[in-house]
C-alpha cells in the first residue's frame, strides 16, 4: 500500500499506469516501442561517433545535427525505459522526486529539440543565402553559444513546472494514467487550484514552440525567395536539397505535437484517452527513429562517412556546403 504524506499532501510516489484502456495489449505496443528505442540509440550513437571522429564533418551543419542526435537520445531515453518496464514487469512506480526528474528533463528536452530545429533553419539560411560568409558567420564559438543558450532556454523556462506542482497538494490519488510524468498529468492529479499550471504551461509552449516556429518559418521563406531567384534549375535543384532532410526532422517532431496540441483542446471529448498518450509517446519517440535514418539516406557526405569506414579507407576532407 502506497502511503500519502498527510503533512504535506504530497504522495511518496505516483502510480503510472501505461496507456489506459489499452492494458491488456501492453505487450503488443511495447514491441514497435522498443524496436523504434532500438533504432533511436544506435542510429543517434552512429551519428554522433560520426560526426566526431570524421574530419568532414567537422562543420556548422554537423554540429547542429550532433546537438539534435544528444537532444534525441536524452529525450526518448527519460520516458522509454520507464514506459516499458511497465508494458513488461508491471514496475508502475515512480517516486514523487524521480517523477519531477523526468517532468524536467521531458520537457527541457523537447523544448531542446525545438529550439536546434529553429538553429539548423537558421544554419540553412545562412549558408543558401550568405554561402561565401557562411564559414565566418557560423564559427565555432557561435555554434556554442547558440546550443548552450537553446538549452538554458528550456531548463530556465521548464523549472518553474517544478515549483508549480510541489506547492499543490495532492487528494485525487496517486495514479496518472499516463506512460510517464507530463506536468498536467500530475497537476490534474491535485484538489487546489491548479490555473497557474495551465496558464504557465501554455506560456512556456508559446515562448518555445511558438517563437521557433516563427524563425523557421521567416528562415524559409527567405530560403525560398533566394532559391528561386538562382537562374539555374540545377542550381536551385542543389540548393533546396540540402534543406529536405531537415524538413523532414521539423516535419516528424511537430506534426504529433501539433495534434497533441490541438486534440487536447478541441477533441478532448471525441478522442479517446489511449489516443492521447500514444501520440505523446510517439513525439518523444518518431523524430529520434526517423531523423538518424533521414540525415542517413538524405546526406551525401554522412554516407561517403561509413562507405569510408565500412571499407577501412582513412579519413579524408570535405570542402563541401
Amino acid at each position: 500500500m502506497l502511503v500519502l504524506n498527510q503533512t504535506d499532501m504530497n504522495p511518496r510516489s505516483f502510480l503510472l499506469t501505461g496507456i489506459p484502456g489499452l492494458e491488456d495489449l501492453h505487450l503488443w505496443i511495447s514491441f514497435p516501442f522498443c524496436s523504434m528505442y532500438v533504432v533511436a540509440v544506435v542510429g543517434n550513437c552512429g551519428l554522433l561517433y560520426l560526426i566526431c571522429c570524421e574530419d568532414s564533418l567537422h562543420r556548422p551543419m554537423y554540429y547542429f545535427l550532433a546537438m539534435l542526435s544528444l537532444t534525441d537520445l536524452v529525450m526518448c531515453s527519460s520516458t522509454i525505459p520507464k514506459a516499458l518496464s511497465i508494458f513488461w514487469f508491471h514496475l508502475k512506480e515512480i517516486s514523487f522526486e524521480e517523477c519531477l526528474v523526468q517532468m524536467v528533463l521531458v520537457h527541457t528536452f523537447t523544448g531542446m529539440e525545438s529550439g536546434v530545429l529553429m538553429l539548423m533553419a537558421l544554419d540553412r539560411y545562412v549558408a543558401i543565402c550568405y554561402p561565401l560568409r557562411y564559414a565566418t558567420i557560423l564559427t565555432n564559438p557561435v555554434i556554442a553559444k547558440a546550443g548552450l543558450s537553446t538549452f538554458l532556454r528550456g531548463v530556465f523556462l521548464i523549472i518553474p513546472f517544478t515549483l508549480l506542482v510541489k506547492r499543490l497538494p495532492f487528494c485525487r490519488g496517486n495514479v496518472i494514467p499516463h506512460t510517464y510524468c507530463d506536468h498536467m498529468s500530475v497537476a490534474k492529479l491535485s484538489c487546489g487550484n491548479i490555473k497557474a499550471n495551465v496558464v504557465y504551461g501554455l506560456m512556456a509552449a508559446l515562448l518555445i514552440g511558438g517563437f521557433d516556429i516563427l524563425c523557421i518559418t521567416v528562415s524559409y521563406t527567405m530560403i525560398l525567395r533566394a532559391v528561386v531567384s538562382l537562374s539555374s534549375a540545377e542550381a536551385r535543384q542543389k540548393a533546396f536539397s540540402t534543406c529536405t532532410a531537415h524538413i523532414c526532422a521539423i516535419v516528424f517532431s511537430y506534426s504529433p505535437a501539433f495534434f497533441s496540441f490541438f486534440s487536447h483542446r478541441f477533441g478532448g471529448h471525441t478522442i479517446p484517452p489511449s489516443c492521447h498518450i500514444i501520440v505523446a509517446n510517439i513525439y518523444l519517440l518518431l523524430p529520434p527513429t526517423m531523423n538518424p535514418v533521414v540525415y542517413g539516406v538524405k546526406t551525401k557526405q554522412i554516407q561517403d562517412c561509413v562507405i569510408r569506414i565500412l571499407s577501412g579507407s582513412k579519413n579524408t576532407k570535405s570542402h563541401d556546403l
